[in-house]
Protein backbone atom coordinates (compact mmCIF):
# COMPACT_ATOMS: atom_id res chain seq x y z
CA UNK A 1 0.00 0.00 0.00
CA UNK A 2 3.09 2.66 0.86
CA UNK A 3 4.80 1.23 -2.09
CA UNK A 4 1.90 1.94 -4.43
CA UNK A 5 1.38 5.20 -2.78
CA UNK A 6 5.38 6.19 -2.82
CA UNK A 7 4.80 5.42 -6.55
CA UNK A 8 2.28 7.37 -7.44
CA UNK A 9 3.77 10.55 -5.54
CA UNK A 10 6.82 10.12 -7.61
CA UNK A 11 4.82 9.68 -11.04
CA UNK A 12 2.63 13.07 -10.01
CA UNK A 13 5.97 14.67 -9.55
CA UNK A 14 7.85 13.59 -12.46
CA UNK A 15 4.58 14.78 -14.46
CA UNK A 16 4.25 18.08 -12.87
CA UNK A 17 8.11 18.76 -13.54
CA UNK A 18 8.00 17.79 -17.24
CA UNK A 19 5.03 20.40 -17.55
CA UNK A 20 7.30 22.84 -15.79
CA UNK A 21 10.49 22.50 -17.97
CA UNK A 22 8.17 21.87 -21.20
CA UNK A 23 6.28 25.57 -20.13
CA UNK A 24 9.18 27.14 -19.20
CA UNK A 25 11.52 26.57 -21.99
CA UNK A 26 8.49 27.80 -24.40
CA UNK A 27 8.68 30.91 -22.85
CA UNK A 28 12.38 31.50 -23.19
CA UNK A 29 12.05 30.34 -26.69
CA UNK A 30 8.99 32.61 -27.16
CA UNK A 31 10.93 35.37 -25.43
CA UNK A 32 14.46 34.95 -26.87
CA UNK A 33 13.18 34.36 -30.62
CA UNK A 34 9.73 36.47 -31.38
CA UNK A 35 9.26 36.94 -35.27
CA UNK A 36 7.48 40.30 -35.33
CA UNK A 37 4.83 40.57 -38.53
CA UNK A 38 7.56 42.66 -40.08
CA UNK A 39 9.58 39.22 -40.56
CA UNK A 40 12.15 40.90 -38.05
CA UNK A 41 13.86 38.70 -35.07
CA UNK A 42 13.21 39.90 -31.88
CA UNK A 43 14.87 39.58 -28.89
CA UNK A 44 14.43 40.82 -25.82
CA UNK A 45 17.40 41.18 -23.39
CA UNK A 46 18.49 39.98 -20.17
CA UNK A 47 17.13 43.45 -18.19
CA UNK A 48 14.10 43.16 -19.23
CA UNK A 49 13.55 46.46 -20.80
CA UNK A 50 15.96 46.58 -23.71
CA UNK A 51 14.14 45.50 -26.61
CA UNK A 52 17.01 44.22 -29.42
CA UNK A 53 15.70 43.92 -33.19
CA UNK A 54 18.39 42.21 -35.89
CA UNK A 55 17.89 41.79 -39.52
CA UNK A 56 15.79 38.95 -40.85
CA UNK A 57 19.22 37.24 -42.17
CA UNK A 58 20.58 36.66 -38.00
CA UNK A 59 23.36 38.72 -38.42
CA UNK A 60 24.34 40.56 -35.49
CA UNK A 61 26.43 43.89 -36.67
CA UNK A 62 25.94 47.09 -36.20
CA UNK A 63 24.39 48.29 -38.99
CA UNK A 64 21.34 46.36 -38.55
CA UNK A 65 21.25 45.75 -34.85
CA UNK A 66 19.17 48.77 -32.86
CA UNK A 67 18.59 48.36 -29.25
CA UNK A 68 15.66 50.67 -27.33
CA UNK A 69 14.94 51.15 -23.85
CA UNK A 70 13.68 54.61 -22.45
CA UNK A 71 17.09 56.10 -22.74
CA UNK A 72 16.63 56.41 -26.54
CA UNK A 73 16.04 59.64 -28.21
CA UNK A 74 12.42 58.79 -29.48
CA UNK A 75 11.08 61.52 -31.41
CA UNK A 76 7.28 62.82 -30.20
CA UNK A 77 5.16 64.87 -33.23
CA UNK A 78 1.88 66.56 -32.23
CA UNK A 79 -0.27 69.72 -32.52
CA UNK A 80 -3.93 70.14 -32.22
CA UNK A 81 -5.17 67.54 -35.10
CA UNK A 82 -5.24 69.06 -38.77
CA UNK A 83 -2.16 71.46 -38.23
CA UNK A 84 0.72 69.56 -40.20
CA UNK A 85 1.37 66.39 -38.02
CA UNK A 86 0.84 63.76 -40.45
CA UNK A 87 3.07 66.17 -43.00
CA UNK A 88 6.15 65.71 -40.73
CA UNK A 89 5.89 62.55 -39.59
CA UNK A 90 5.32 61.29 -43.67
CA UNK A 91 8.87 63.89 -44.23
CA UNK A 92 10.76 62.06 -41.64
CA UNK A 93 9.29 58.54 -42.41
CA UNK A 94 10.95 59.57 -45.84
CA UNK A 95 14.20 59.36 -44.54
CA UNK A 96 15.74 56.36 -44.06
CA UNK A 97 17.17 56.40 -40.53
CA UNK A 98 13.50 57.13 -39.15
CA UNK A 99 10.67 55.74 -38.88
CA UNK A 100 7.01 57.11 -37.36
CA UNK A 101 4.26 55.41 -39.04
CA UNK A 102 0.73 55.73 -38.59
CA UNK A 103 -1.06 57.11 -35.19
CA UNK A 104 -1.21 54.77 -32.69
CA UNK A 105 -4.67 56.13 -31.00
CA UNK A 106 -3.94 54.22 -28.17
CA UNK A 107 -0.69 56.68 -26.25
CA UNK A 108 -3.03 59.92 -26.26
CA UNK A 109 -5.54 57.85 -24.43
CA UNK A 110 -3.34 55.61 -22.00
CA UNK A 111 -1.79 59.52 -21.29
CA UNK A 112 -5.15 61.36 -20.38
CA UNK A 113 -6.03 58.51 -18.39
CA UNK A 114 -2.70 58.59 -16.26
CA UNK A 115 -3.30 62.55 -16.13
CA UNK A 116 -7.04 61.95 -14.66
CA UNK A 117 -5.37 59.37 -11.98
CA UNK A 118 -2.86 62.28 -10.99
CA UNK A 119 -5.27 65.16 -11.25
CA UNK A 120 -7.94 63.28 -8.75
CA UNK A 121 -6.10 63.33 -5.16
CA UNK A 122 -8.74 60.67 -4.14
CA UNK A 123 -7.75 58.12 -6.98
CA UNK A 124 -4.25 59.17 -6.46
CA UNK A 125 -4.53 58.60 -2.35
CA UNK A 126 -6.31 55.10 -3.47
CA UNK A 127 -3.85 54.20 -5.61
CA UNK A 128 -0.91 55.32 -3.15
CA UNK A 129 -2.48 53.07 -0.37
CA UNK A 130 -2.73 50.00 -2.64
CA UNK A 131 1.06 50.57 -3.62
CA UNK A 132 0.72 52.30 -7.17
CA UNK A 133 2.69 54.58 -6.46
CA UNK A 134 3.87 57.12 -8.89
CA UNK A 135 7.37 55.54 -9.67
CA UNK A 136 5.23 52.18 -10.61
CA UNK A 137 2.72 54.13 -12.69
CA UNK A 138 5.57 56.04 -14.18
CA UNK A 139 7.87 52.86 -15.06
CA UNK A 140 4.54 50.96 -16.46
CA UNK A 141 4.07 53.94 -18.86
CA UNK A 142 7.31 53.57 -19.86
CA UNK A 143 7.33 50.19 -20.95
CA UNK A 144 3.83 50.43 -21.94
CA UNK A 145 4.78 53.45 -24.19
CA UNK A 146 8.17 51.64 -25.37
CA UNK A 147 6.21 48.91 -26.71
CA UNK A 148 3.47 50.68 -28.81
CA UNK A 149 5.99 52.71 -30.45
CA UNK A 150 8.62 49.91 -31.36
CA UNK A 151 6.11 47.24 -32.35
CA UNK A 152 4.01 48.97 -34.21
CA UNK A 153 6.25 49.47 -36.69
CA UNK A 154 9.51 48.39 -38.70
CA UNK A 155 12.79 48.84 -37.08
CA UNK A 156 14.90 51.76 -37.43
CA UNK A 157 17.88 53.65 -36.13
CA UNK A 158 15.65 56.53 -34.52
CA UNK A 159 11.73 55.89 -33.67
CA UNK A 160 9.12 58.92 -33.84
CA UNK A 161 5.68 58.65 -32.75
CA UNK A 162 2.76 61.01 -34.33
CA UNK A 163 -0.45 61.09 -32.35
CA UNK A 164 -1.55 64.81 -31.75
CA UNK A 165 -2.53 65.08 -28.87
CA UNK A 166 -0.32 63.57 -27.24
CA UNK A 167 1.85 66.45 -26.54
CA UNK A 168 -0.95 67.61 -23.90
CA UNK A 169 1.41 65.47 -21.91
CA UNK A 170 4.73 66.96 -23.32
CA UNK A 171 5.96 67.95 -19.52
CA UNK A 172 4.76 63.93 -18.65
CA UNK A 173 6.74 62.75 -21.50
CA UNK A 174 10.08 64.24 -21.28
CA UNK A 175 10.10 63.59 -17.76
CA UNK A 176 9.57 59.33 -18.29
CA UNK A 177 11.79 60.11 -21.43
CA UNK A 178 14.39 61.82 -20.72
CA UNK A 179 16.46 61.96 -23.97
CA UNK A 180 13.06 62.25 -26.00
CA UNK A 181 12.88 66.03 -28.14
CA UNK A 182 9.21 67.36 -29.11
CA UNK A 183 7.97 68.47 -32.79
CA UNK A 184 4.76 70.78 -31.91
CA UNK A 185 3.12 71.46 -35.57
CA UNK A 186 1.65 75.10 -35.35
CA UNK A 187 -1.09 76.42 -37.67
CA UNK A 188 -3.35 79.15 -38.36
CA UNK A 189 -6.34 78.05 -35.84
CA UNK A 190 -8.66 79.77 -38.64
CA UNK A 191 -7.39 77.22 -41.42
CA UNK A 192 -7.20 74.38 -38.52
CA UNK A 193 -10.72 74.98 -37.86
CA UNK A 194 -11.84 75.06 -41.47
CA UNK A 195 -10.22 72.11 -42.09
CA UNK A 196 -11.42 69.66 -39.19
CA UNK A 197 -15.02 71.29 -39.85
CA UNK A 198 -15.23 70.67 -44.04
CA UNK A 199 -13.68 67.57 -43.88
CA UNK A 200 -15.82 66.06 -40.84
CA UNK A 201 -12.67 65.13 -38.89
CA UNK A 202 -14.28 64.21 -35.53
CA UNK A 203 -12.32 65.53 -32.45
CA UNK A 204 -13.41 64.30 -28.86
CA UNK A 205 -15.05 67.91 -27.38
CA UNK A 206 -15.32 69.79 -30.34
CA UNK A 207 -18.73 70.82 -31.72
CA UNK A 208 -17.88 70.94 -35.86
CA UNK A 209 -21.14 72.60 -36.58
CA UNK A 210 -19.67 75.66 -34.86
CA UNK A 211 -16.59 77.60 -35.80
CA UNK A 212 -17.01 79.58 -32.15
CA UNK A 213 -17.03 76.71 -30.28
CA UNK A 214 -13.74 74.50 -32.56
CA UNK A 215 -11.63 77.73 -32.55
CA UNK A 216 -12.54 78.12 -28.49
CA UNK A 217 -11.03 74.51 -28.08
CA UNK A 218 -8.50 75.04 -30.44
CA UNK A 219 -7.10 77.86 -28.31
CA UNK A 220 -7.18 75.95 -25.16
CA UNK A 221 -5.20 72.96 -26.50
CA UNK A 222 -2.74 74.87 -28.25
CA UNK A 223 -2.16 77.17 -25.40
CA UNK A 224 -1.73 73.65 -23.06
CA UNK A 225 0.77 72.35 -25.96
CA UNK A 226 2.80 75.87 -26.28
CA UNK A 227 2.73 76.29 -22.71
CA UNK A 228 4.31 72.83 -21.79
CA UNK A 229 7.06 73.06 -24.71
CA UNK A 230 8.09 76.74 -23.48
CA UNK A 231 8.51 74.75 -19.89
CA UNK A 232 10.55 71.97 -21.06
CA UNK A 233 12.77 74.33 -23.14
CA UNK A 234 13.73 74.80 -27.16
CA UNK A 235 16.29 72.75 -26.67
CA UNK A 236 13.85 69.77 -25.88
CA UNK A 237 10.88 71.19 -28.22
CA UNK A 238 11.00 72.75 -31.75
CA UNK A 239 8.12 74.63 -32.84
CA UNK A 240 7.21 74.35 -36.07
CA UNK A 241 4.87 76.81 -38.39
CA UNK A 242 2.61 74.19 -40.77
CA UNK A 243 2.80 77.74 -42.98
CA UNK A 244 6.43 77.78 -42.75
CA UNK A 245 7.22 74.42 -43.59
CA UNK A 246 4.97 74.19 -46.39
CA UNK A 247 6.74 77.38 -48.00
CA UNK A 248 10.43 76.90 -47.67
CA UNK A 249 10.64 72.93 -46.95
CA UNK A 250 14.18 72.93 -47.40
CA UNK A 251 14.99 75.14 -44.49
CA UNK A 252 12.67 73.90 -42.12
CA UNK A 253 13.42 70.37 -42.59
CA UNK A 254 17.28 71.44 -42.37
CA UNK A 255 16.11 73.04 -38.86
CA UNK A 256 13.86 69.92 -37.88
CA UNK A 257 16.94 67.30 -38.70
CA UNK A 258 19.35 69.13 -36.64
CA UNK A 259 17.88 70.02 -33.72
CA UNK A 260 16.60 66.14 -33.90
CA UNK A 261 20.92 65.14 -34.63
CA UNK A 262 19.69 63.20 -37.34
CA UNK A 263 21.85 63.45 -40.36
CA UNK A 264 20.33 65.82 -43.33
CA UNK A 265 18.98 63.46 -46.22
CA UNK A 266 17.33 65.26 -49.48
CA UNK A 267 14.70 62.17 -49.49
CA UNK A 268 12.68 64.41 -46.69
CA UNK A 269 11.70 66.34 -49.56
CA UNK A 270 10.31 64.15 -51.59
CA UNK A 271 8.20 61.66 -49.00
CA UNK A 272 5.82 61.16 -51.29
CA UNK A 273 8.18 59.61 -53.75
CA UNK A 274 8.70 56.53 -50.93
CA UNK A 275 5.13 56.09 -50.26
CA UNK A 276 4.26 52.35 -49.62
CA UNK A 277 8.29 51.22 -50.42
CA UNK A 278 10.45 49.52 -48.25
CA UNK A 279 11.77 51.45 -45.56
CA UNK A 280 9.53 54.75 -46.33
CA UNK A 281 6.48 55.77 -46.00
CA UNK A 282 3.77 54.07 -44.72
CA UNK A 283 0.25 55.51 -44.54
CA UNK A 284 -2.87 54.60 -43.20
CA UNK A 285 -6.32 53.58 -45.08
CA UNK A 286 -8.26 55.10 -42.48
CA UNK A 287 -6.70 58.23 -41.79
CA UNK A 288 -8.06 61.33 -43.27
CA UNK A 289 -4.75 63.21 -43.99
CA UNK A 290 -3.63 60.21 -46.20
CA UNK A 291 -5.43 61.60 -49.24
CA UNK A 292 -3.24 64.69 -48.77
CA UNK A 293 -0.09 63.99 -47.79
CA UNK A 294 -0.07 61.50 -51.28
CA UNK A 295 1.21 65.03 -53.01
CA UNK A 296 4.40 66.64 -52.83
CA UNK A 297 4.51 69.80 -50.66
CA UNK A 298 2.54 72.69 -52.20
CA UNK A 299 0.76 75.65 -50.72
CA UNK A 300 -3.04 74.40 -52.19
CA UNK A 301 -4.62 74.36 -48.53
CA UNK A 302 -2.82 77.53 -47.17
CA UNK A 303 -5.61 80.08 -47.63
CA UNK A 304 -8.96 78.29 -47.94
CA UNK A 305 -10.64 78.74 -44.99
CA UNK A 306 -10.64 82.77 -45.80
CA UNK A 307 -14.23 83.90 -46.71
CA UNK A 308 -15.73 80.76 -44.94
CA UNK A 309 -15.51 81.79 -41.15
CA UNK A 310 -18.88 83.68 -40.06
CA UNK A 311 -18.75 87.67 -39.58
CA UNK A 312 -19.14 87.63 -36.56
CA UNK A 313 -16.72 84.74 -35.12
CA UNK A 314 -14.35 87.01 -37.72
CA UNK A 315 -15.04 90.33 -35.62
CA UNK A 316 -14.47 88.74 -32.90
CA UNK A 317 -11.59 86.56 -33.36
CA UNK A 318 -9.01 88.44 -30.72
CA UNK A 319 -10.95 87.35 -27.93
CA UNK A 320 -12.40 83.66 -29.35
CA UNK A 321 -8.61 82.67 -30.12
CA UNK A 322 -6.12 85.05 -28.35
CA UNK A 323 -3.41 82.45 -29.50
CA UNK A 324 -3.52 83.28 -32.80
CA UNK A 325 -1.27 86.85 -31.79
CA UNK A 326 0.39 84.96 -29.32
CA UNK A 327 1.92 82.60 -32.05
CA UNK A 328 2.31 85.04 -34.38
CA UNK A 329 -0.58 84.99 -36.80
CA UNK A 330 -2.91 88.51 -37.58
CA UNK A 331 -6.38 87.42 -36.02
CA UNK A 332 -7.71 90.94 -38.70
CA UNK A 333 -5.65 89.39 -41.70
CA UNK A 334 -8.58 87.54 -43.55
CA UNK A 335 -6.39 86.35 -45.82
CA UNK A 336 -3.22 86.94 -43.83
CA UNK A 337 0.36 87.32 -45.72
CA UNK A 338 1.78 83.79 -44.51
CA UNK A 339 5.25 84.82 -46.95
CA UNK A 340 6.30 83.51 -50.68
CA UNK A 341 7.22 80.40 -51.60
CA UNK A 342 9.81 78.76 -52.70
CA UNK A 343 10.01 78.02 -56.36
CA UNK A 344 10.02 74.10 -55.96
CA UNK A 345 7.13 74.30 -53.87
CA UNK A 346 5.16 76.85 -56.51
CA UNK A 347 5.99 73.78 -59.36
CA UNK A 348 4.90 71.62 -56.88
CA UNK A 349 1.67 73.22 -56.40
CA UNK A 350 1.03 73.90 -60.18
CA UNK A 351 1.60 70.00 -59.94
CA UNK A 352 -1.26 69.18 -57.62
CA UNK A 353 -3.96 71.38 -58.88
CA UNK A 354 -3.56 69.79 -62.21
CA UNK A 355 -3.60 66.33 -60.30
CA UNK A 356 -0.23 65.69 -61.80
CA UNK A 357 0.93 63.41 -59.61
CA UNK A 358 1.18 59.11 -58.55
CA UNK A 359 -1.66 57.64 -56.87
CA UNK A 360 -0.02 54.70 -54.41
CA UNK A 361 -0.93 51.25 -54.94
CA UNK A 362 -2.43 51.15 -51.82
CA UNK A 363 -5.18 53.61 -52.80
CA UNK A 364 -5.55 52.26 -55.82
CA UNK A 365 -6.77 48.89 -54.19
CA UNK A 366 -9.00 50.82 -52.71
CA UNK A 367 -13.09 50.45 -54.60
CA UNK A 368 -13.07 52.21 -57.95
CA UNK A 369 -15.86 54.50 -56.30
CA UNK A 370 -12.99 55.54 -53.10
CA UNK A 371 -10.45 55.98 -56.19
CA UNK A 372 -12.69 58.45 -57.82
CA UNK A 373 -13.92 60.63 -54.29
CA UNK A 374 -9.96 60.78 -53.97
CA UNK A 375 -9.15 61.99 -57.06
CA UNK A 376 -12.04 64.26 -57.15
CA UNK A 377 -10.60 66.23 -53.85
CA UNK A 378 -7.39 66.27 -56.03
CA UNK A 379 -8.38 68.13 -59.46
CA UNK A 380 -11.25 69.82 -57.44
CA UNK A 381 -9.45 73.18 -57.11
CA UNK A 382 -10.91 76.69 -58.09
CA UNK A 383 -9.07 78.45 -61.10
CA UNK A 384 -8.42 81.34 -58.92
CA UNK A 385 -6.20 79.42 -56.66
CA UNK A 386 -5.01 78.14 -59.79
CA UNK A 387 -4.27 81.79 -61.08
CA UNK A 388 -3.24 82.85 -57.52
CA UNK A 389 -0.45 80.03 -57.74
CA UNK A 390 0.88 81.14 -61.12
CA UNK A 391 1.35 84.98 -59.91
Amino acid sequence: MIGKLKHNLLLACLVISSLTVFYLGRYALECHHKIDHNGKLLQVLSNGRSLNYVSGTGLKNNSNRFVYNKDMPLIFIGGVPRSGTTLMRAMLDAHPDVRCGEETRVIPRILAMKHMWSKSGREKQRLDEAGVTDEVLDSAMQAFLLEIIVKHGEPAKYLCNKDPFALKSLTYLSKIFPNAKFILMIRDGRASVHSMITRKVTIAGFDLSSYRDCLTKWNRAIETMYNQCLETGFNKCLPVHYEQLVLHPTTWMKNVLKFLDIPWNTAVLHHEEMIGKVGGVSLSKVERSTDQVIKPVNIEALTKWVGKIPHEVVREMPVIAPMLAKLGYDPYANPPNYGKPDPAVIENTKRVIRGFFQLPEFLQEHPEVEVKKIKERVRNVPQKDMRKTKE
